[in-house]
Order: C-alpha cells, then sequence, then structure tokens
C-alpha cells in the first residue's frame, strides 16, 4: 500500500473466522453435505429470515456456540431439517474457532504496528463472541451494528470506529470479504481497502482499480507495512 495505515479495521464474519466466506454460504455448504436441498434460492432467504430474527433480539453476552444455534434452529425450521442441524452448528462453530486460532498469529504481529478494530453487522454480542473465540484482545474497538444502530455499508458505522481511535479515513484500512458492503462502504469514506477472497474463488471485478485482493489473510502483514 501506498503508505502505513495507523489503523486497520476488519470486517467479522467471514474474514476474521471464516477464509472469505461470509455464513450463509458457509452453512448452506454444511447443509449441502449433510444431504439437504440446499440450493441458493432455497436456502438464502431462509438463511436471511433466521439472521434477521437475531438482530437486536439476543442478550450482549450471547456465547457464540448459542448464536450459531438460534440460525440454525430458525433454518431448520424453515426446511424441516432438523437431524441435520446440530452437526452443522458444531462443524459452523468447529471451523470458526479454527481459522481463528490461525489469525491469532497474523493479528498479533499487526498488532505490534497497527491499532486494530472491528466493524462488523452483527447481532448485538459481537464483543462476548470476539472473546469466545480468543480475538478479543487484538482489538481497540469493536463496532457491532446492532448497538450503534447503523449497518455497513453506510459510512456512519466506520466513522464511528474511526472516531473511537481517532484517525481520519486515509490513515486506515479496512480488511473484508464483501464488495457491497465492506469494499463499497470503506471506498465512500475514502478509506483504502483491501478485499479477502476465498482461496479457489474466481475474482470479480474489484471495488476499485488497482485495489488490493488478497487469498488468506497471513497476507496481509506483508501488504500493509
Amino acid at each position: 500500500m501506498e503508505s502505513s495505515p495507523r489503523v486497520v479495521l476488519f470486517d467479522f464474519g467471514g474474514t476474521l473466522d471464516g477464509p472469505g466466506v461470509p455464513w450463509k454460504e458457509r452453512m448452506r455448504r454444511l447443509y449441502r453435505d449433510e444431504g439437504v436441498d440446499v440450493t441458493p434460492e432455497r436456502f438464502d432467504p431462509v438463511f436471511y429470515r433466521a439472521d434477521d430474527a437475531l438482530v437486536g433480539t439476543i442478550s450482549t453476552t450471547m456465547p457464540f456456540d448459542e448464536t450459531v444455534r438460534r440460525i440454525v434452529d430458525g433454518i431448520d425450521a424453515a426446511l424441516d431439517s432438523a437431524p441435520a442441524g446440530p452437526r452443522v452448528a458444531k462443524r459452523f462453530v468447529d471451523d470458526a474457532v479454527a481459522t481463528a486460532e490461525r489469525h491469532a498469529s497474523v493479528l498479533a504481529a499487526l498488532a505490534r504496528r497497527c491499532r486494530l478494530g472491528i466493524v462488523s453487522n452483527f447481532y448485538g454480542n459481537l464483543g462476548t463472541v470476539c472473546a469466545d473465540i480468543g480475538l478479543a484482545p487484538f482489538f481497540d474497538v469493536v463496532v457491532d451494528s446492532a448497538r450503534v444502530g447503523v449497518t455497513k455499508p453506510d459510512a456512519r458505522i466506520f466513522r464511528h470506529a474511526l472516531d473511537v481511535l481517532g484517525v481520519p479515513a486515509p490513515a486506515a484500512v479496512f480488511v473484508g470479504d464483501s464488495l457491497p458492503r465492506d469494499m463499497a462502504g470503506a471506498r465512500d469514506l475514502g478509506m483504502p481497502h483491501v478485499w479477502v477472497v476465498e482461496p479457489d474463488a474466481p475474482i470479480a471485478n474489484a471495488c476499485c482499480p488497482h485495489d488490493p485482493v488478497i487469498r488468506s489473510l497471513e497476507a496481509l502483514p506483508d501488504l500493509v507495512r
């Protein structure tokens, strides 16, 4: 990147707890592995209803595994897939925790030279979830959309984190897996941005010309020196 950022902000779901793949797609693949009929046309609206039902309605202290189970319960009720649900929930949590553990060394390296934060569309309990999976110690600010009342890509949610950390947008970089929410949102605020893409996925047009694209979070420390 052209200059070293003072702050690195991250998306959570799909970026810190997954390999550039959002929760919806990861859950769909797990249901598919269980033999459930989950074409995107059938699965996506079911996931979104279960996902939306949690936003702002759960305790701020609800742990990660219970959060995932609540979403899976909503999916199971709509798909009549209850036998698969407990296995899907366990695999999802286990995979996310393992990924977070791998990413801890990346965050530790970055934290030695930058301040770190999270800006995420979440349910109101992101602080608890980060603590559950061992990531909380690395971050100076965790902005959960359900707590601040605004969601990405709205510039206000990014600005909230920047204001807490006391830096302007050009002095930070945003790292996320979503073009419309993460990349476009950071772009509209004038914040440099790095797109995390699943290792084997084809890359569509990036948000902006010459945008950095990485296939693994492990590539980030070399990029933001």
